[in-house]
This record gives structure tokens, C-alpha cells and sequence, in this order.
């Protein structure tokens, strides 16, 4: 079933944290100072842009939610142009301005859309300071569907519980970005968004990926949790819930450019989907679409509503589904998928190969595998064994990069590497409905074939199109060097 993109604008979100004011010099680095080894930045331009919680609420303004926010600031310039910069977009500002603090800033140089250097000046604001912040709560939650705690340590949310218990009594669902190796203080939350390093400081060191579904369950039953969403960088996200199988979403392929603010990106996404009506498999689908566009720009960005729309719609439309754990993945996720696309009746294909270079011969092939069936893997090569089948200088293009190719087609469902020389291991682990191979050879010639009968598989063996070959493109270019 697919399912309709969100009504952001019906979605009314608040968000409740630590706030500081992103700062950039932007300039030119032509010579090295004579009073230091050290470069000279001539300065062209100024950006100061809301940062920490501020940016949650810019990410959640940008995609067309209603949004208030909350948080700690000093009674100084900085103040006044985060609230300049929030109120530009419409986000309702609720700050408590303290009389001995100072606003966070975090200043960086930036040259050649490098940073050069980071500066930060603040201080942790006082629990006192944090406590006269509650005053605000039913302003804060007024006209409110989902919570956002913003927690990056930095004293606004000494006490997470107050909110927590206050959001509870209102029937408002509440989202954690947590922070910090004690998530006690999250008790009783809806869902907390973790990157992988803050849960393995929680939780300890994840040793597969159903040692990654065991620890997050317990941690569910220990906190009173309904949801944990785990961040894992390129490896995607993975939501783990009590008694449903794990949902994981494969990182969308993109070039990297800054991975600031992604974090924020992803709770601002879920937040804004589930108050704007979605459900929660759907909004952690357009979370993983939104962090693939942020971490593509430079410093802290925001995507906006027609952004994400386009770019979800290009990205479902690739794989013909609403199940969205497709791309690369590793092979325990794989055989999570499989089994529960075979539950669906899925009928699932399997071919194996380097795919070294990609070229219409491949695709061709690709193309008249996936008919064959529901869903389709494909499994390639580690570096090591392409170099044994194919010699020295093979491959061309690393693993990671021939993954990120194949997933990047229409017609593959599913791409990993399979670890040893041959994909046999792997097929008794995942045992897909059909093994396909492209040759001049009949069936006792595909490596595999008698495990995959062996099970009650199909084995087809297809003709390659003519005048394609990897090999031969390479001693082209060979020849012409």
C-alpha cells in the first residue's frame, strides 16, 4: 500500500531544548599568517543561522509544520537574532531570557566550503535557570500534537521527566533526541532517536544485528519506551519496537558534504510526519529520505516540504514499494527482509556477481531477473575475491562504490557483499525462490544450483547480451592509454 505524503501544515509541534546561534565567517584563505603557521581568512560574509534546538524548529518550519519552541538564552544580541531568525519563518518563540547567562555560540571559519576552525563560547546553564523555564510549559504545549526534546547537554533539560509527565497529561506524543550514557531520565518517552555510538554507551557494544534487536528491546522494557530509533550513519536506521520486527531503512546514497545537523533533520521529519497524521514506519521512511538531502549540503541545513516530497516520490517510484528497507544492506538485515517479504508471498529472485563496471549488459540482465519474480538481490564480490577471479587491478571500483551503484537501480530490490569467493554460504542462509545466472552453460554450471533445488528453488540460467563485458572494456581502455 503506498501512502500519501503528509499534510505538514496540519502538524503543530513543539520543541523543548538546548538553543544556541550557529555563526559562520565565510572568507578567502590565500596565505599564511607571518605571526603563526596558521592561514589568514579575509572575511566576506557573515551567516548566523538557529542552531541545536533551534534548528529542529527551522527543519520543522521549512517543511511547513507549525512549530513553537522553548529553551534557555541570555538577555543579549545573540538572543534577539535567534529570535529574528525563528520568527521569519513562523516559528512561535517561548524563551527564557537569563539575567547571568549568556547565549551559546558556536562560531566557525569557513574557506573553500571547508571549516577551518570551531569556536565555542558558552557556559551549562543552572538548574535554577531550567526550573524557572517550566513556568512556560502550557504555553509551550497549547494547540500541541507531538514533543520534541532537543537534549545536547547543555543544562535546559536538567529534568526531562517534568516535560515528559506534562506532555503525558495532555495525550501529546514525545520524541527524545537523548544525550548523554544515562537515558533513565527518558522514561515513559514515546520514542528516542540515538545515533549508535550514544546507544552503545547505553546499552554496551552491539555485536550483530540481532544482538543490536535484543539490547534495544530490553532497553525498551527497562525505560518504558514504545520505540527506539537508531541512527547508524551509512549503515541507515533501524527502529526497533516491542514485539514487531525490526524496520530498517538502508542509507540513501548521496555524496556527503556535512553531516551537521542531521540528527535534528531526522527527529524534525518524524515529529512533523506523525503529528501531520502519518504513521510511524511511514515517518521514519521520510526521516531517512530527509537526512539523505540534508548531509548533502554544507554546515546546518534544512529540507524543505517540496524537497522532501519530490525526493521521496523519486525514491519510491525507483522501487515500486512502500517497503522501504531497500538498498544496501548487510547480510543479517537481508535475511530480516527476506523473510518478511516471503511472509507477504513475496517471490524473491537471487543473482550473484563482481559488477565491477556497470554497463548496458548488466542492466539488461538485471532487468530480466527482476521479472522473474517480486524482489530482487543482488550480491557482489568483496574487493579480495574479485582480485583473485579477475587478477591484479581488479576491481576498478571498491565494494561500497559498486553497492552504491546497483542500489541506485530500479530493478534492485536488495544489494550486499557476501563474504569468501562463492555466495553458497549465503544462499543456504537466505534461500531465495530462484538463483539466477547470466551464461552459455546449463544450470550444473551456476555455483549454488544444488543447494537452491535442494531447498525445492528454481535455478534459470540467462543469455548476456552480446558485445558486453567488463573485461573487454577495460582492455579498451587499456589500449588506448
Amino acid at each position: 500500500m503506498k501512502h500519501e505524503f503528509p499534510e505538514f501544515h496540519l502538524a503543530r509541534v513543539a520543541v523543548i531544548g538546548d538553543l544556541m546561534l550557529d555563526r559562520f565567517y565565510h572568507g578567502k584563505a590565500s596565505r599564511i599568517s607571518p605571526e603563526a603557521p596558521v592561514p589568514v581568512v579575509n572575511v566576506e560574509r557573515l551567516e548566523d543561522v538557529p542552531g541545536g534546538a533551534g534548528n529542529v524548529a527551522m527543519n520543522i518550519a521549512s517543511l511547513g509544520a507549525n512549530c513553537n519552541i522553548s529553551g534557555i538564552t541570555g538577555q543579549d544580541e545573540a538572543a534577539e537574532m535567534l529570535k529574528q531568525r525563528l520568527n521569519a519563518v513562523g516559528v512561535n518563540c517561548l524563551f527564557h531570557q537569563a539575567a547571568d547567562a549568556g547565549t551559546i555560540i558556536k562560531s566557525r571559519v569557513v574557506s573553500s566550503h571547508q571549516q577551518l576552525i570551531r569556536l565555542d563560547f558558552e557556559e551549562r546553564f543552572s538548574a535554577e535557570v531550567a526550573s524557572q523555564m517550566q513556568t512556560l510549559a502550557s504555553q509551550i504545549t497549547d494547540n500541541t500534537d507531538v514533543m520534541i526534546l532537543s537534549d545536547y547537554n547543555k543544562g535546559t533539560l536538567p529534568e526531562p521527566q517534568f516535560w515528559i509527565e506534562t506532555a503525558r497529561e495532555k495525550n501529546i506524543r514525545v520524541l527524545v533526541d537523548p544525550k548523554g550514557n544515562d537515558f533513565n531520565k527518558y522514561r515513559g518517552a514515546d520514542l528516542i532517536t540515538p545515533n549508535m555510538g550514544e546507544f552503545e554507551a547505553v546499552a554496551g557494544p552491539v555485536e550483530s544485528e540481532q544482538d543490536l534487536i535484543s539490547k534495544a528491546q530490553t532497553l525498551l522494557k527497562q525505560l518504558d519506551i514504545k520505540a527506539i530509533l537508531i541512527t547508524r550513519s551509512e549503515h541507515g536506521m533501524t527502529l526497533i519496537r516491542a514485539d514487531q520486527p525490526e524496520f530498517h531503512l538502508p542509507a540513501i546514497a548521496k555524496e556527503v558534504a556535512d553531516v551537521t545537523g542531521a540528527g535534528d533533520t531526522v527527529i524534525s521529519t518524524l515529529a512533523s510526519a506523525l503529528a501531520a497524521g502519518a504513521d510511524l514506519e511511514h515517518a521514519v521512511t521520510l526521516a531517512n529520505v530527509a537526512a539523505s538531502i540534508v548531509v548533502s549540503k554544507l554546515g546546518t541545513s534544512t529540507v524543505s516540504g517540496p524537497e522532501l516530497k519530490t525526493e521521496y516520490e523519486r525514491h519510491q517510484g525507483m522501487h515500486n514499494t512502500d517497503h522501504s528497507m531497500a538498498g544496501a544492506v548487510t547480510v543479517e538485515q537481508l535475511k530480516i527482509a527476506v523473510d518478511q517479504a516471503k511472509q507477504r508471498g513475496e517471490k524473491i529472485v537471487f543473482t550473484n556477481g563482481c559488477f565491477d563496471i556497470l554497463h548496458a549488459g548488466h542492466v539488461t540482465y538485471l532487468q530480466q531477473a527482476r521479472a522473474l519474480g517480486d524482489r530482487l538481490i543482488v550480491a557482489i564480490n568483496t574487493d579480495e575475491s574479485v582480485t583473485k577471479l579477475k587478477g591484479e587491478g581488479r576491481p576498478i571500483n571498491a565494494a561500497e562504490r559498486r553497492l552504491t551503484v546497483l542500489a541506485g537501480l530500479a530493478d534492485v530490490d536488495w544489494v550486499t557483499c557476501f563474504p569468501g569467493d562463492t555466495p553458497e554460504e549465503l544462499l543456504r542462509f537466505i534461500q531465495p525462490d530462484i538463483l539466477v545466472k547470466g551464461g552459455d552453460y546449463d544450470k550444473k554450471g551456476v555455483v549454488g544450483w544444488e543447494i537452491v533445488e535442494g531447498y525445492g528453488g528454481q535455478v534459470k540460467v540467462m543469455g548476456l547480451v552480446e558485445n558486453c563485458s567488463t573485461t573487454a572494456i577495460v582492455n579498451k581502455i587499456n589500449t588506448k592509454s
